[in-house]
């Protein structure tokens, strides 16, 4: 299993050598991979950057950890730009982009950015299909309900062909997403509890059969907070998601009111801690 770590932004208080340092520290501690939150206009507890942008200073300051927005609101987003985004960054990162996408559930955002929110779902998918392309040929020709683009393409495409694509949903998800989930993406984020599961897993397993996939090759991670009221049963939860299977699993120094200065260290003392799980 794979492990990485959340990075704190609004915890680090829009202090940019904090971010940077916090992201070092993680790689020079053997963690896999670096989640990163996606906040354009809606209102929050804290400073938040755009994730792309901030990956490409990321990017610069590391040289292993993988780059993961954990998720971009896809449909709020113009497709052919973010392609353009997720290609260029993962050819300043070396190949280290994992790309985390959603919904989202606030029609506001979506007013804001000029998209349309009752049609978000159907949308995701055709942009799945069209990021894909964009990652993979040199000339696109794609005729769909929303992007339509002739005998054209990007250039320099992305290192990996294509860049990987995982799908988050907040709870248990709807039947819709398990299925997209299960019949186009490459890995899902759980953020239902471990009892809910093996019935959302099952589904999903469903529909990557009815497509002629193997569903082994989805990858699946969950969050494990280190802090916070759960703290003092952290190990118990990492290894129950070992113990499930799970591919990857990120840990969080999130929630607990740590100072901006505590949150390495915390970091630094779960890593310590995970032989023992």
């Amino acid at each position: 299993m794979r492990i990485g770590v959340s990075l704190p932004v609004r915890e680090l208080q829009d202090d940019i050598g904090a971010i940077k340092a916090f992201a070092q520290a993680a790689e020079a501690l053997g963690l896999t991979h670096l989640r990163v939150p996606d906040q354009v206009i809606r209102p929050g507890s804290g400073p938040l950057h755009e994730p792309m942008t901030m990956m490409a200073l990321i990017a610069g300051a590391t040289d292993k950890i993988e780059l993961v927005p954990s998720v971009i609101i896809l449909p709020a987003r113009q497709t052919v730009l973010l392609a353009k985004q997720a290609a260029t960054l993962d050819r300043l990162s070396g190949g280290r982009l994992r790309l985390g996408i959603g919904v989202g559930k606030e029609p506001a955002e979506y007013q804001a950015l000029g998209a349309d929110f009752s049609t978000r779902g159907a949308r995701c998918e055709e942009q799945m299909a069209l990021l894909k392309l964009l990652w993979t040929q040199k000339t696109v020709n794609f005729q769909g309900r929303w992007d339509r683009i002739c005998d054209i393409g990007l250039n320099p495409l992305p290192i990996q062909k294509p860049i990987p694509i995982w799908i988050g949903a907040s709870g248990v998800p709807t039947q819709r997403i398990r299925r997209r989930i299960g019949q186009l993406a490459d890995g899902w984020f759980v953020l239902c509890s471990p009892e809910e599961f093996p019935g959302v897993r099952d589904d999903i397993y469903r529909e990557a059969e009815a497509v002629g996939r193997d569903p082994k090759t989805l990858g699946i991670e969950a969050g494990v907070a280190v802090v916070g009221p759960r703290e003092h049963e952290w190990q118990a939860r990492v290894a129950g998601w070992r113990d499930i299977g799970l591919t990857h699993l990120c840990l969080r120094t999130l929630g607990g009111d740590l100072k901006p200065d505590q949150h390495i260290n915390r970091m630094r003392d779960a890593v310590a801690e995970l032989p023992r799980v």
